[in-house]
């Protein structure tokens, strides 16, 4: 059975995390700490210029995956790149080059299914295994907590349009199961996720997560824009807190991505603690609450079919 409050938080959790880093986007800890002592409030202009609360393509790309999950009730992968497609012809004011890429070959007449796979082998080596995809892939925790076979294949699925790199997809994947996890009530989602996929995965990626939370120093994390640094920092913020708000605030003040780490770190940590520990300063302030709301709990309520 999976909590409403839970599913909520997770929702909610990214757009705070998002939100909370979006102004001090690609600063270092340094200035971060000169600038702002430590950043615990929801900022106005900065990185983008935009107001307070205002969220990134992290944030709208998970409601675009949310809105087609509720609305269609299955996974439709070719759905959801079309709201992303939509999406960009908005001009937003924050997009990842990659994600860009692949949703311009989509609209060009690529398929959903080998847009990203494209762009991504055209990219060399460090610039091809970014985490736009895990920043959003939540909405499908949500919606197959208690499908754990369905969960895995839309999880690489839906990081794919994007991200095809596969620790870009089992990314999503351990990042899907630990979430669902939490949603359920189970003990130890982490783990269960990395033994879920540790014959499948890269090693690199496993390996690198199975260090968390304990055989690492807080020293070693990384704030880099690369998946594997991205997922290993969220959730060692996470599981090392005692609160959604600390979790998401060590994140953020960490510097480099920050939006995308406070928005990982937020849904998980609003999976784990659920929505009603959020603080009400943020969620007084974030974009979208209203229908992040209405989306966590339609997609923890509602059967999503297994396949379009």
């Amino acid at each position: 059975m999976v909590s409403t409050d839970a599913a909520k938080g997770a929702l909610l959790g990214l757009a705070c995390g998002d939100a909370l880093g979006r102004p001090v986007e690609f600063r270092s800890p340094d200035w971060i700490a000169e600038q702002h002592g430590t950043v615990t409030e929801m900022l106005e202009h900065g990185t983008h210029g935009q107001p307070a609360g205002t969220v990134t393509d992290g944030t709208d790309m998970a409601l675009c995956i949310a809105r087609s999950l509720a609305e269609q009730q299955t996974f439709d992968g070719q759905d959801i790149a079309d709201r992303f497609a939509d999406w960009y012809d908005d001009e937003p004011f924050d997009i990842g080059l990659m994600t860009a890429d692949a949703i311009s070959e989509y609209q060009s007449g690529m398929s959903w299914r080998d847009a990203g796979r494209d762009v991504w082998q055209r990219r060399a080596e460090g610039s091809n295994a970014g985490n736009g995809s895990i920043m959003w892939c939540a909405p499908h925790a949500i919606a197959f907590a208690d499908d754990l076979d369905v969960l895995d294949t839309v999880s690489r699925q839906s990081s794919a349009i994007t991200h095809h790199d596969p620790r870009c997809q089992y990314g999503c994947t351990i990042l899907n199961h630990t979430i669902a996890g939490y949603l359920r009530g189970d003990s130890d989602p982490l783990n269960d996720a990395i033994v879920r996929v540790e014959s499948d995965a890269p090693d690199e990626l496993v390996e690198t997560i199975r260090l968390v939370p304990d055989l690492l120093d807080n020293d070693q994390l990384e704030d880099t824009g690369y998946v594997v640094h991205t997922l290993q920092t969220s959730l060692y913020d996470e599981l090392t807190a005692e609160t959604p708000e600390e979790a998401i605030i060590t994140s953020v003040n960490r510097g480099g991505d920050t939006d995308t780490l406070g928005a990982v770190t937020g849904s998980i940590a609003g999976a784990r603690f659920g929505a009603d520990a959020l603080p009400d300063r943020w969620l007084e302030t974030i974009e979208y609450r209203d229908d992040l709301e209405l989306l966590g709990k339609a997609l923890a309520t509602t059967p999503i079919k297994a396949t379009a």
